[in-house]
């Protein structure tokens, strides 16, 4: 072999390594911190939390899951006030803090049954609010108003207790929950014409004009 052909091989042999190591850059997807992804195709099903994989055009399809912790606020208030077991209507505002779960097992549940929203919270929340909104619904009937606003911290882990579940099987957990306001609703959002509201109005009517007798006895008491 002359001088030539030996320089002709090398340059063949540099060029084709050249090659495989831009096409492995170019078809080799990194995991990261804030986001893993479940490769499927030829080979079967591959979940990657750490390092990487080959994805080959055509024969191979990628779901991205983002593992960073979302924070999806629910509000319920005006005509979509809870009702507590004492019939008051409540105005609450949650933060329900939920992320996927770091193990294959999961990670691979959240890409079948959430596809790509886990990278986006809006699109996330649309989905599982109606799970929030319930919980929130349910627990409040099971506590008067007094007890939801004296014992914020049991109403938050019955709330909580009743959704980790259903997210379960999404491959999600929830991480904690927090209401962060609390009121009662403007008398004027009770319907007369609803027994439940009927029942809650003419309670808060008496408290009301309890505590008016009660102010006006002690105003004349301390004008003796």
């Amino acid at each position: 072999m002359s001088g030539v052909d030996i320089i002709t091989a090398i340059l063949l042999a540099g060029i084709a390594i050249a090659v495989i190591v831009y096409l492995l850059y170019w078809l080799y997807q990194r995991s990261s911190k804030d986001m893993s992804f479940v490769r499927t195709g030829l080979g079967g099903e591959k979940v990657v939390l750490t390092g990487g994989a080959l994805v080959l055009p055509i024969v191979h399809t990628i779901t991205p899951v983002g593992m960073r912790t979302l924070r999806l606020e629910v509000r319920r208030g005006g005509e979509g006030a809870l009702i507590t077991q004492d019939r008051m209507r409540v105005e609450v505002i949650a933060e329900f803090y939920l992320r996927v779960r770091p193990d294959r097992e999961s990670v691979a549940l959240a890409a079948q049954s959430l596809g790509d929203r886990t990278m986006d919270t809006e699109r996330l929340k649309d989905l599982v609010q109606g799970r929030f909104v319930d919980a929130l619904s349910i627990v409040a009937a099971q506590m008067t108003m007094d007890e939801m606003q004296e014992q914020r911290g049991r109403y938050v882990r019955d709330v909580k207790g009743l959704v980790e579940d259903a997210l379960t099987q999404n491959g999600l957990e929830l991480e904690a929950v927090s209401l962060t306001s609390f009121d009662q609703a403007d008398i004027g959002l009770f319907n007369p014409q609803n027994a439940f509201d009927a029942e809650g109005l003419t309670r808060l009517t008496e408290q009301i004009e309890a505590r008016r007798k009660k102010r006006n006895d002690i105003e004349q008491d301390t004008a003796i």
